[in-house]
C-alpha cells in the first residue's frame, strides 16, 4: 500500500515521501542501516539485544492529536479525526537510538486495544508481539531531512542534527484494530551489533 504524494502539513512543513520497503537497498543507506529498517521482528527486541547497557523507554508524550494526511490515508480514516498520539525514544545507556510515534484514532480504542493507552514506559513491541494474531499489513520507509514533518520531533534532543534520517513506518492490525507505528533510527544507533 502506498501512501498519498508530498503535502504540506499544518505547520508548512512537508511529508517524507514514504515508499514500500523492498528487499534492494535503498540509496544512500549502508547495508547495516537496511538491516534494521528491513527488521521483520520487534525493533524493540532487536534493539534490546543489541544494547550492552540498561535500555529504556522513555515517554516524550501521549496525547490527542491529529494524524498526517499520509497517515490518516494508511490507517483508514478517510477524513480527519481525533487520534491518539504517543511518542517515545527506545533509549541504550544514555543514548536514544530510535524515536517512536505511535497513532490509533480514538475510535480504535476500544475493548483489548485501551490497554495501548497505559503502556506507560512498557514498549508497545511487547504488547504487540505477545499476540499472535497482530498482523503486519504494510511497511514503508522514507529518508527524513529537517524540511520534513517527522524531522523536528525525532531530533529535538539531538545536540548536532544530521542532513537526514532514516525511517520507516508500519501498519498494523491488533485485536482488530489499526494502528500506525512510526520509528525514526537516530545517529547513536549502531550500524553493527557486537
Amino acid at each position: 500500500m502506498m501512501s498519498r504524494p508530498n503535502r504540506f502539513t499544518v505547520t508548512g512543513r512537508r511529508e517524507a515521501r514514504w515508499a514500500a520497503l523492498g528487499a534492494r537497498r535503498l540509496p544512500g543507506t549502508g547495508l547495516l542501516m537496511h538491516a534494521w529498517l528491513r527488521d521483520g521482528g520487534s525493533l524493540t527486541r532487536s534493539v534490546i539485544a543489541c544494547c550492552d547497557e540498561r535500555f529504556r523507554v522513555d515517554v516524550v508524550s501521549q496525547r490527542r492529536g491529529r494524524a498526517l494526511p499520509s497517515e490518516e490515508g494508511l490507517l483508514g480514516s478517510g477524513s480527519p479525526q481525533a487520534t491518539l498520539v504517543r511518542e517515545v525514544k527506545l533509549v541504550c545507556g544514555d543514548a536514544a537510538w530510535v524515536f517512536a510515534r505511535t497513532l490509533i484514532p480514538m475510535a480504535n480504542l476500544r475493548g483489548p486495544v485501551n490497554v495501548l493507552t497505559r503502556l506507560g514506559r512498557r514498549p508497545l513491541g511487547e504488547v504487540l508481539f505477545s499476540d499472535p494474531t497482530t498482523r503486519r499489513l504494510a511497511v514503508e520507509v522514507a529518508r527524513i531531512t529537517p524540511r520534513h514533518s517527522l524531522y523536528a520531533p525525532a531530533s529535538a534532543h539531538l545536540r548536532r542534527l544530521p542532513p537526514a534520517l532514516w525511517g520507516r513506518r508500519t501498519l498494523f492490525e491488533y485485536c482488530g484494530e489499526r494502528l500506525l507505528v512510526n520509528e525514526i533510527f537516530l545517529p547513536q544507533i549502531p550500524e553493527q551489533c557486537r
